[in-house]
Formats: C-alpha cells, structure tokens, sequence
C-alpha cells in the first residue's frame, strides 16, 4: 500500500534517524512511501526506503521536479505551494505523522478529512479535534498500525 509520511522539514539527527528507520520499516514490508519530496523528516524517510528498496513519491510544493530529494523515485510538481499539503494524504492509505510544525498539522487534518488512519509517532496532540489518533513508540509500532488499520491493503 502507500503510505503517506508527514514531518518537520527542518529536523534534529534524533528526528531524522527515527524517519529513516520508519522509511527501512515501510520499505521492507513492501509499502510505498509518499511525502512532500523535499528536506527533513521527507529526505530521512525516503533514504530509509530506498536502502530497503521500496519506491518513493515527492508531491512538490514547487514547479519543478528536480527540487526532489535525491531518494524521490517519482517527483510530483503541483506549483501549488502549501496547498500541496492537501495532496499528501490523499495520496496514502494511511499516514504517519512526525514531529512537525503548522505544515504537517495542515497534513493531519487533511488526512481526517480525507479519512485516512493516522497514526502518530512523537507527533501533534489533537485529542481535542474529532480525529483518532492512533500513537505509538516506535517506527516498527507505526507500521503495525497503519497495516492494521487498513488491513495492510491498498484501497484502490
């Protein structure tokens, strides 16, 4: 299935080795990994796919899909800015959030719009919202979860 990861684009080392470890995770389970394609918690997740050999999908902010980090497999130019967060996770069956700023807040009420399981791994706490939140410890708990929640199936 894909599985949309949502993050900070600027991280510590601490945040980043808990993205790649989620991205080798998704990757050696055979998920594809969509993000926002650039730097930080997006740049981390897709290193660790790619090392466990799992495609990965950048949906740009910007027009021009060279702007990718270097692990995007697919770069999806919008020229859409912020609004490009809409686009995140509609594009996953389900999304896991990491510790982010208002952009990746943006991505978690959008994916209850679009009503994607989302699972949060040292993320947002929007317990006052009418969004379920499934939180967890550990990037491997992340991945039980959302295939959990989706039956570990694609949707489409």
């Amino acid at each position: 299935m894909r599985v949309s990861v949502i993050g900070g684009g600027v991280i510590t080392d601490e945040q980043a080795n808990r993205a790649e470890a989620l991205g080798r995770e998704l990757g050696a389970r055979g998920h594809t990994v969509v993000c926002g394609g650039r730097g930080g918690t997006m740049e981390a997740v897709c290193r660790g796919a790619k090392a466990a050999g799992a495609a990965t999908i950048g949906i740009l902010p910007g027009e021009h899909p060279e702007a990718a980090n270097e692990y995007v497999d697919h770069p999806i130019a919008t020229g859409l800015g912020h609004a490009r967060n809409a686009l995140v996770p509609l594009n996953g069956d389900a999304v896991v959030a990491l510790t982010g700023g208002v952009g990746t807040l943006t991505e978690i009420g959008f994916a209850g719009i679009y009503d994607r399981p989302v699972v949060g791994l040292e993320t947002h706490d929007v317990s006052d919202v009418d969004l379920e939140i499934t939180t967890v410890d550990a990037p491997e708990a992340a991945v039980d979860a959302v295939e959990a929640a989706t039956d570990g199936r694609s949707e489409r």
